[in-house]
């Protein structure tokens, strides 16, 4: 029989204790313990600062450790237009916008972020830019909507789907400039409102979504600059009112509505979709923001305060032949 090192090209080493740091991947034997252990990377969703303001169908942006979360639905008294800012460890009051609404986009960073379109009622194209303390008007979206995917920066912004009033859903995808809209003639594949969206203006990810009239989907489409292409992987749980972190090779799609809300959580790596943990609070209309390893789920429908944290870390593990 080969041995560990015939196979592997090296010893595993025999330690008194667990190594610190740990690094993925690494395999040694505890000799204290008299068991042979492993360092794989393990993703999680971990608990945030909550809100200080209640609400779903927020518009999210930036990153895990400076996020903001912008606009969204509170029973009372409505439509906000509380800005909320996260540092990795709290919120804290920003600026408010000028208009009031929900299901609306948000694109950016919190020093340079986007809040587009969405629901006053009715829906609107009202897009303001915000820089870090100040929101001042920017282009107008036309046609105007809510519930729209969107995602890239606040100079290279793209939203594309969405609900235009009832009964309108739109597959038509713009991009933004840093002052204007621009209809791209290509629209989405699979026409749908209340999707997720992440990556940039030229390397966008579409997902999930409902079609007419109110069926989950599952589809997932990437933007070139120009085309969308549907691919191969579609989410393992389809859904709506879903929310989206990250890249368009490297993605994280979380929460959302079926007929309830779920937890569930899905990686994309470009191709597929894979499941990964689940939230601890299942909620749909959430705001979403980050990276695939670091990503922020904000808020949501029913529960509107939690804020929850994405990671991925190494944690010491016995092998064992089970």
């Amino acid at each position: 029989m080969a041995t560990f090192k015939e196979i592997r090209g090296f010893n595993i080493k025999s330690l008194a204790a667990d190594p610190s740091p740990l690094a993925a991947g690494q395999i040694w034997y505890n000799s204290t313990s008299g068991t042979l252990k492993a360092a794989p990377l393990v993703s999680a969703w971990a608990s945030g600062e909550s809100l200080g303001t209640p609400r779903h169908s927020m518009g999210g942006a930036g990153i895990q450790t400076a996020a903001l979360g912008i606009g969204g639905n509170n029973p009372t008294p409505g439509f906000r237009n509380q800005t909320e800012e996260y540092n990795g460890s709290g919120w804290s009051a920003g600026e408010n916008l000028t208009t009031a609404r929900g299901s609306l986009a948000g694109a950016g960073t919190q020093a340079a972020g986007l809040a587009i379109g969405g629901n006053t009622p009715p829906v609107t194209g009202v897009t303001e830019h915000y820089d870090g303390s100040t929101w001042t008007a920017g282009g107008a979206l036309s046609p105007v909507r809510g519930y729209m995917g969107g995602c890239g920066t606040e100079t290279a912004a793209l939203v594309f789907g969405g609900h235009a009033g009832t009964p309108t859903i739109l597959g038509t995808t713009d991009e933004y400039n840093g002052a204007t809209w621009a209809a791209n003639p290509t629209g989405l594949n699979t026409v749908r409102a209340s999707l997720a969206g992440c990556g940039t203006q030229g390397a966008a990810l579409g997902f999930g979504g409902y079609t007419p009239p109110a069926t989950a989907s599952g589809a997932t489409e990437e933007y070139d600059g120009s085309t969308w292409t549907t691919s191969p992987g579609s989410l393992g749980t389809a859904r709506y009112r879903i929310a989206g972190a990250g890249i368009q090779t490297a993605a994280l799609g979380f929460g959302g509505y079926t007929t309830t809300q779920v937890a569930s959580t899905e990686e994309y790596d470009g191709s597929s979709w894979t499941a990964t943990a689940s939230l601890a609070v299942a909620r749909a209309r959430i705001a979403g923001a980050g990276t695939r390893p670091a990503a922020l789920a904000i808020g949501g429908y029913p529960d509107q305060t939690s804020t929850e944290e994405f990671i991925v870390a190494t944690t010491a593990q016995t092998i064992t032949t089970s």
